[in-house]
């Protein structure tokens, strides 16, 4: 197992990003971009084609959840150039008003070449769903 990378991505211009697999549930789609919210630090939007309208929210664990510490195996970071070459990011949504982050399924992205890729952790440690409030700065 290896740790988790911990790579800060830039946060300048929107970067592209392809997923040699689609991402869950957004089959057939592979190719986003990623924009820094302006004022958010750590908290990016992945954006599909626009004429799809699809965007998520991801955040930098780093930022906002220091006890995030999941463990990849090779064959989990090899699409995005190994482990020295990924950043993690979480997806996050809002439930009943409330931001919630999928720490089970993190997305890795290559920060120079935009590889991405969506692993789903093998260990249970690591809820679908965690409210922000409950375990941010913990």
């Amino acid at each position: 197992m290896i740790a988790a990378p911990s790579r800060a991505p830039s946060t300048g211009s929107a970067r592209r990003l392809h997923f040699e697999v689609p991402p869950p549930g957004l089959s057939p789609l592979r190719d986003f971009t990623l924009d820094a919210i302006e004022g958010a630090p750590g908290l990016f939007a992945m954006r599909a084609d626009p004429e799809v309208g699809l965007r998520l929210f991801l955040i930098e664990p780093d930022q906002y959840l220091p006890g995030y510490a999941p463990e990849f195996t090779e064959e989990q970071v090899a699409p995005v150039g190994g482990p020295d070459s990924a950043s993690v990011f979480v997806v996050a949504t809002l439930d009943e008003g409330e931001p919630v982050v999928n720490l089970l399924a993190p997305i890795l992205v290559n920060s120079d070449d935009g590889r991405a890729a969506q692993v789903i952790l093998d260990s249970s440690d690591w809820p679908l769903r965690a409210k922000l409030s409950d375990i941010a700065h913990a």
